[in-house]
C-alpha cells in the first residue's frame, strides 16, 4: 500500500515539476521574442532584457532611407540595419510608432542626420542618448551650410557645431541654433559632402560596435567613396550641357543649396520657404517668386516624390508659359522600379530631369 502512495506521489510531483518548468520557458520565450531590455522606457516604466553587449550580430538602427542604403553599403550582413523611416516618406512629417521607438532605444548603435532633420524623432533620440545609446549624427562630418530665417543660405562652416564625446556620439542640440540662423540639414544633396559623412560614419560604427571586422568595414567604405567620387565627376560632366543662365532651380522647399553649392546652380526661391515641407508660404510668398521666375525666366518647379506638388502646379499655372513642374527624390529613395531604390542610383535619376528640364 506504501509503495503504491509513494508511486503517486512521485508521479504528481514529477508533473508539477514539469508544469513550472513549462511556465518559466513561456515567460522566457516570450519575454525574449519582446526584445526588452535593462532600463526605463520613455513612459518611465521598468522594463528587463539587454542589448547585444558586444555577442552576436549587432543591431545599427538608421533614421533615414538614403543613410540606411549607405550604412548597408557599409557594413554589409555584419550588422542587421534597421531603418525607422521607410522609403517614399517625407522625414519632416514623419511620426515613430512604438515599435519604431523601442528599435531605436533598443539600438547598439544609431545614426541620424542631424541638424534638426528627423523633427519628429528629436525627443526620442535625446531619451536614447539618455539611455546610453551611442548616437551619430551624419552631418557632424561635414562642412554645413546655414539658412537664415527666411531659409536663404548665409554661408558655410565647418561641421555642424555638435561637439562630441569619445565615442564620436554628438552632445548639443541637434540643431545648431545660430541667433536666426540653423544648419541647413539637406548635405546628403552633394556626394562629397555625403563621402565625407560615410568616412565619419564608418569610424564611429568601427569605434562603438565590437563585433564588427574593422578591416572589411573600413575597405568596403573605401569602395563606397570611389563610388561617391564617380557619382560627383559623373554629374559635374552631365550638368555641363546646361547652359549658366539656365542653372536657376525653383524647388518645393529648400532642400538643394548642397546641390546647387556644389554644382554651380542658383536657387532663387522655394514654393514652401524654410527647410521643412511643414512650413506654409503665404499668398504675398507665392506672389513674389512667380514674378521672380517671369523675370529669371525660369524653366521649372523642382518638387518632392514625398510631399504634395499642390502648391508647386499653382505656382506654374500663375508664372504660365512652358514652366513645368518635375519630381525629384529629394528627402527619401524610391521603391524598388523607381530608379531610386539607392542613394547612387537617386542621385543620377535627378541629374537626369534636372538635366532634361533646363537644357
Amino acid at each position: 500500500m506504501w509503495n503504491r502512495r509513494r508511486h503517486a506521489l512521485t508521479v504528481v510531483a514529477a508533473f508539477l515539476l514539469v508544469l513550472v518548468i513549462g511556465c518559466t520557458s513561456s515567460r522566457d520565450t516570450a519575454s525574449a521574442g519582446r526584445g526588452e531590455e535593462s532600463g526605463t522606457s520613455l513612459r518611465g516604466e521598468a522594463v528587463t532584457g539587454s542589448r547585444s553587449n558586444g555577442v552576436g550580430r549587432p543591431t545599427i538602427v538608421v533614421t533615414t532611407s538614403i543613410l540606411g542604403d549607405v550604412v548597408g553599403e557599409l557594413v554589409g550582413d555584419q550588422a542587421e540595419v534597421v531603418t525607422i523611416m521607410p522609403a517614399g516618406v517625407d522625414p519632416h512629417e514623419f511620426s515613430p510608432s512604438a515599435k519604431q521607438v523601442d528599435q531605436i532605444r533598443r539600438a547598439d548603435v544609431l545614426i541620424a542626420n542631424g541638424a534638426g532633420f528627423e523633427a519628429g524623432l528629436v525627443d526620442v533620440i535625446r531619451a536614447a542618448r539618455a539611455d546610453g545609446v551611442a548616437v551619430y549624427d551624419a552631418i557632424s562630418a561635414v562642412e554645413a551650410l546655414t539658412l537664415d530665417d527666411d531659409g536663404h543660405r548665409l554661408s558655410g562652416e565647418s561641421g555642424s557645431g555638435h561637439e562630441h564625446d569619445e565615442r564620436g556620439t554628438s552632445v548639443s542640440p541637434a540643431v545648431a541654433d545660430q541667433g536666426t540662423t540653423v544648419v541647413d540639414p539637406h548635405f546628403f544633396t552633394d556626394p562629397r559632402r555625403m563621402a565625407s559623412a560615410v568616412r565619419g560614419i564608418s569610424d564611429f560604427v568601427v569605434a562603438n560596435v565590437a563585433q564588427l571586422d574593422a578591416a572589411s568595414v573600413q575597405a568596403r567604405t573605401k569602395a563606397y567613396v570611389a563610388a561617391l567620387e564617380n557619382l560627383d565627376a559623373e554629374l559635374a560632366t552631365m550638368f555641363g550641357v546646361i547652359p549658366a543662365e539656365r542653372r536657376v532651380l525653383v524647388t518645393n522647399h529648400e532642400v538643394f543649396r548642397y546641390f546647387a553649392d556644389r554644382y554651380g546652380f542658383e536657387v532663387v526661391g522655394a514654393v514652401i520657404p524654410g527647410g521643412a515641407t511643414a512650413d506654409e508660404p503665404s499668398a504675398a510668398d507665392l506672389d513674389a517668386l512667380a514674378r521672380l521666375m517671369k523675370a529669371k525666366n525660369v524653366r521649372a518647379v523642382f518638387a518632392d516624390v514625398a510631399s504634395s506638388d499642390k502648391l508647386a502646379h499653382a505656382l506654374a499655372a500663375e508664372v504660365g508659359g512652358d514652366v513645368r513642374v518635375v519630381e525629384l527624390f529629394s528627402e527619401s529613395l524610391g521603391g524598388p522600379a523607381s530608379g531610386a531604390a539607392t542613394y547612387l542610383e537617386m542621385m543620377r535619376t535627378n541629374g537626369q530631369r534636372i538635366v532634361e528640364a533646363l537644357r
